[in-house]
């Protein structure tokens, strides 16, 4: 999918529109809660798995939300040109889909042979939650981050662009020294915040299901519409003004979820209806709050 992306949907460099942006993302939500119909088939007759599946890409759907803000802040800064976007969030989301099958995989073994570790994803959700509840709201100051420094330190950096291309050389002739692109150092801190938010994001999805293939794939399909998705909530992202309170009450549910799990089973189900309306009504009177500006 994600080939078929960028070699044939998006071939060439382009500014994508809201219009795009909407039918792009809604392709890539219609086919990631489809997908629950496939594991409701096969894995199970009674729909738990594939419960457990929307439950996994809800929540990592929404908790995405606040890493596509990071990214449109991360453009702003380096000025990337709207056509250029895109390539830069498909290596972004190649990464991001390598580091959580890490996560997952490595998350999923250490509950297997440490029982115990179920306490510690689930006070490190309890501490994510309070944290994104109370939204300092502080502003993100890239030209700060330690990662740039470095990186700058390390590679020199063209102070123009060169196309989509993460290295140019310098001089006419294109015989020059070879250096970095603004857009190499974006795509480093690009990387570095899907790492972030995969620490934050990975225990919530533990909490739900012990198999592998559900944790992944539920992950896997939110992440490939974030592309998409980041095009789309540029232009509304001022309105979800209640966003974070109502990501930070969902972590807190599923970070109890875990701790109380070994003497108190919640449904799939249940579950799913509680995170579903949370979500609900967080963006319909985020929506009602900002509906005069």
């Amino acid at each position: 999918m994600l080939l078929v992306d960028l070699f044939v949907l998006n071939r060439e460099a382009h500014e994508i529109s809201i219009r795009e942006a909407a039918i792009t993302s809604s392709i890539w939500i219609a086919i990631g809660l489809s997908f629950s119909l496939v594991l409701w088939g096969v894995l199970d007759n009674g729909g738990t798995a594939a419960a457990r599946y929307l439950t996994g890409y809800i929540v990592e759907k929404s908790l995405s939300v606040d890493n596509v803000f990071v990214w449109a802040v991360i453009f702003q800064y380096f000025q990337v040109p709207s056509k250029y976007q895109h390539r830069v969030l498909f290596w972004g989301t190649f990464g991001a889909l390598v580091m959580r099958a890490v996560f997952i995989f490595a998350g999923a073994a250490l509950l297997e042979s440490l029982s115990w570790m179920m306490y510690v994803f689930g006070a490190m959700l309890l501490f994510t939650a309070v944290k994104v509840f109370r939204d300092n709201d502080e502003e993100l100051e890239p030209e700060k981050n330690v990662v740039l420094k470095l990186v700058r330190r390390l590679v020199p950096v063209s102070d123009s662009y060169d196309g989509q291309k993460p290295f140019t050389r310098t001089s006419v002739l294109r015989m020059g020294k070879l250096v970095a692109t603004p857009l190499f150092v974006v795509l480093v801190m690009i990387e570095v915040t899907d790492l972030i938010f995969a620490v934050d994001s990975v225990p919530a999805i533990l909490s739900i299901s012990n198999d592998r293939f559900i944790l992944f794939s539920s992950n896997a399909l939110a992440i490939l519409g974030l592309r998409a998705l980041y095009f789309l909530l540029e232009a509304v992202r001022d309105r979800l003004v209640y966003l974070p309170k109502g990501l930070g009450i969902i972590l807190f549910f599923v970070g109890v979820k875990m701790i109380i799990s070994e003497w108190v089973h919640i449904d799939p189900f249940l579950s799913l209806g509680v995170i579903v309306s949370l979500l609900t009504i967080t963006v319909v009177t985020s929506l009602r709050a900002t509906r005069a500006t």
